[in-house]
């Protein structure tokens, strides 16, 4: 079957062609897939030839809502959504006043590890299709009725770990005949592979990379995260300084704030020496408790933050949504995996 949705407008205009119909059908479906339609039938200014033509070889698979958390307190909602083959992912909304943002999935697991994580807990299962990770925006704008702006990759998985289908990702949501999301609202956050980063580098995309440090220290970052074995702080911050050389895009610094383990003044003073001489932003997160995780929220978050600007670093503290449900990437995933067993 072909996944016609993962398509883009230049490989479904070569496949219509393929069907001997002419280019506009290509344009039309592409449009009415960018909209949410749920099945061919929908397409109602396509022949009905043509709408069992498509039936018969495409595959079209929307997610269906498992479960829908609402905060009461700030109006997040985090989805857990079913896939065609039973597995489930999370997206979140996020409302703020200049806009939606919607916090995406690009894998069904994740095999990195972090020990602050509840997305990692079982391990990667496999990589979503490009369609499934621009269902999430589509079907969580239908769902909720509210317009989405910007898109942080964020979610379950690590990014660059499904590289390809990423880039296949931002180029459909991209599309001026699709969502026509603007590369600079869009984030994408990764653990740090640094290989993936050079290449990432290369397409000279206008998106904001955000780096998951959460420790400037070897040893600290070896233990919350196994990726840092391999690749070390500084080898991390030589690739992210030829990124920004290369791109000239400014890199956001994930930190989340954990007790006891990445919180003390010589660490904030590390930070501060590797990030001298090179524009970034370094953002403090309250850590999310994780049942499953011994670890602790920091109790230090704005002495970090002080230290960090006494520095000259800029340093903000993200607004915590979602307090009141599963706000944690990969918590309601996990109660859903629970509850099946």
């Amino acid at each position: 079957m072909t996944d016609i949705k993962s398509m883009d407008l230049a490989e479904m205009t070569a496949y219509f062609k393929e069907l001997g119909e002419p280019a506009f059908r290509a344009r039309q479906v592409f449009q009415w897939l960018h909209r949410g339609a749920r099945s061919f039938d929908e397409m109602t200014n396509l022949s009905k030839a043509l709408r069992e033509k498509l039936k018969s070889d495409c595959l079209l698979c929307p997610p269906e809502v498992e479960r829908k958390q609402e905060s009461k307190l700030d109006g997040t909602i985090k989805y857990l959504w079913r896939l065609s083959d039973g597995n489930c992912i999370e997206t979140v909304l996020m409302r703020y006043h200049h806009g939606n943002t919607v916090c995406i999935s690009s894998q069904v697991g994740c095999r990195m590890g972090c020990a602050f994580c509840a997305s990692t807990l079982g391990g990667k299962v496999r990589d979503l299709t490009p369609a499934e990770m621009l269902d999430q925006v589509l079907f969580t704008q239908i769902d909720s009725g509210a317009p989405i702006s910007n898109i942080v990759l964020m979610g379950i998985g690590e990014p660059l770990d499904n590289f390809d289908t990423v880039m296949r990702f931002l180029s459909l949501v991209n599309s001026p005949d699709g969502l026509n999301i603007g590369m600079r609202h869009i984030s994408l956050s990764t653990c740090g592979l640094v290989e993936q980063i050079d290449k990432l580098a290369g397409y000279q995309l206008q998106l904001t990379l955000s780096v998951s440090l959460h420790a400037p220290d070897d040893e600290t970052r070896s233990k919350i995260m196994p990726v840092n074995r391999a690749v070390g702080v500084e080898k991390l911050f030589d690739t992210c300084r030829r990124y920004f050389e290369k791109t000239g895009r400014r890199i956001s610094y994930e930190y989340a704030m954990i007790d006891g383990v990445n919180d003390a003044d010589w660490q904030a003073d590390l930070l501060a020496s590797h990030l001298k001489g090179m524009p970034g932003h370094v953002n403090l997160i309250p850590l999310n408790h994780v049942a499953e995780s011994p670890l602790k929220p920091s109790r230090r978050v704005a002495q970090f933050q002080k230290r960090l600007e006494s520095h000259g670093i800029t340093a903000t503290v993200r607004r915590k949504l979602g307090g009141d449900i599963d706000a944690s990437c990969g918590q309601l995933r996990r109660k859903a995996m629970a509850d099946a067993t």
